[in-house]
């Protein structure tokens, strides 16, 4: 990923490990903006990533409400 930077600031959660990758939900720096919520793979170094979505706060917080409704 050429020209693209990125900064871990916080680990929030774990949410499931395969093979040496991890899907790790993430606050993260990109380019040097705001950090942001992520959740996406990892392999074990955090240096090699697969897609991943990335949310704002205030996405975020819709998502928990989303998640907070459903019957699970």
């Amino acid at each position: 990923m050429a020209g693209i930077t990125f900064d871990i600031e916080e680990k929030l959660g774990l949410l499931s490990e395969r093979k040496g990758w991890t899907k790790e939900l993430n606050m993260v720096s990109w380019n040097n903006r705001k950090a942001k919520a992520d959740i996406r793979e990892w392999d074990e170094t955090h240096e090699k990533m697969g897609k991943g979505i990335t949310l704002s706060i205030e996405e975020l917080v819709q998502l928990k409400k989303i998640l907070n409704n459903m019957d699970l």
